[in-house]
């Protein structure tokens, strides 16, 4: 075991998606060493498009980056809801969002963004790739980290980033099961035009069906990114994906079957959709959780990734001017960190799991009443019922 303890501040970050490196990008600005280590044998990113809201655009520009999202990504100029055949429910008052918030969400493939952000890294920070963390082990002066290749690291505190199936969670608090949301979700990038939803707009539809639904929206670069979600029982096997999902959504209006069909089966990405229930702590001494590992949540208010870079901010301030060797001292900086985010991070687990009740519904009659009262809900009651989530400055 090395027992070296590193001169200057080193954390250790498990995980080199959009939590780690974020969170990496916060820390070298304050002159810690930081070292990312990632299981994966290449940087890249799994699942398609992300979401990223007024409350995240604007922590990306507190890191200067937010024009570089813009130009890569595609802002949501649009954002309706319809019935599966068409007829309109309700549309997202997004022009009044920006006025009010400074700024349009935009949607970017997760692989952009990871590759933007990795940019930015200086010399301060190293990601290490192809390295699953087995063990750690803590003292109080430091934490210590085991590989399964042999190899081990020393820092001052570790943070796990590495996503809902966390190992870093899974060593601090054991195995905590997953809850299954009742659908299955597919994922498809494909180049795709239609003059109903132009690039130049940005944004595009969601269509609501009887526990199904499909969205649709401008991914920039003449992308576009679609998702069905579908209720399901846990573990279904589907063998050939495009052809299932075009049997879900045969007879749905255009654009939805010839968006399906000019994606290429390779490109569809599909698994259950999981959250869990909310931990009552992230934290053990010098070992903290962030982002999926600490509160994965479904994915109908798309903010796992604004609430991951919240965290980052979040624990980044809190680690500040701490002094690194005194158990005390990082320790009340973690419980802080905790403090500040774990009711946030619950509320939005708890109505993002109200929203796929609402939005995967199967009754008729309800799915009626449910219609019938969005059609009639002011611009403004949306957006006051949303500025909790949106308006929130870290």
């Amino acid at each position: 075991m090395n027992n070296i303890i590193p001169s200057s501040r080193k954390a250790i970050i498990i995980g080199a998606g959009i939590g780690g490196l974020t969170t990496a990008l916060f820390l070298q600005r304050q002159g810690w060493e930081v070292v990312i280590y990632e299981k994966k044998r290449e940087l890249s990113e799994f699942g398609a498009g992300i979401v990223l809201a007024a409350n995240a655009m604007h922590i990306l520009s507190e890191l200067g980056m937010a024009e570089q999202v813009r130009e890569a990504g595609a802002q949501v100029g649009m954002a309706e809801i319809r019935s599966w055949d068409g007829k309109p429910i309700t549309s997202v008052p997004v022009s009044k969002q920006a006025a009010k918030y400074g700024t349009y969400s935009y949607l970017i493939h997760r692989a952009k963004l990871q590759k933007i952000l990795f940019q930015q890294l200086n010399e301060f920070s190293t990601v290490y790739l192809n390295k699953k963390l087995i063990a750690f082990d803590q003292d109080p002066h430091h934490v210590i980290v085991h590989f399964d290749d042999g190899t081990e690291d020393t820092g001052h505190i570790l943070i796990g980033a590495d996503g809902i199936h966390s190992q870093v969670a899974h060593l601090l608090f054991g195995l905590k099961q997953l809850r299954y949301s009742g659908f299955k979700a597919f994922r498809g990038i494909t180049s795709f035009l239609d003059k109903r939803y132009m690039p130049e707009i940005g944004g595009g539809f969601e269509a609501w069906g009887r526990g199904r639904r499909f969205g649709f929206s401008q991914l920039g670069e003449g992308q576009v990114f679609w998702f069905a979600a579908i209720n399901a029982d846990s573990g279904t096997v589907v063998d050939c994906k495009k052809d299932y999902v075009l049997q879900q959504f045969e007879g749905w209006h255009n654009p939805i079957e010839r968006a399906i069909q000019s994606t290429d089966e390779m490109a569809i990405l599909t698994h259950d959709i999981h959250d869990r229930i909310p931990l009552e702590r992230w934290s053990q001494g010098r070992v903290t959780l962030l982002g999926d590992a600490a509160h994965p949540m479904l994915p109908n208010l798309g903010q796992g990734g604004a609430q991951t870079m919240e965290d980052a901010l979040v624990v980044a301030r809190c680690l500040e001017g701490i002094s690194i060797l005194s158990l005390r001292s990082v320790t009340a900086a973690l419980q802080s960190y905790e403090r500040n985010r774990i009711a946030r991070t619950n509320q939005v687990v708890r109505q993002s799991r109200r929203m796929a009740r609402i939005v995967q519904m199967s009754n008729p009659a309800a799915i009626m009443l449910r219609n019938q009262v969005l059609r009639v809900v002011p611009d403004e009651v949306q957006m006051k019922q949303l500025d909790w989530l949106l308006g929130y400055r870290v």
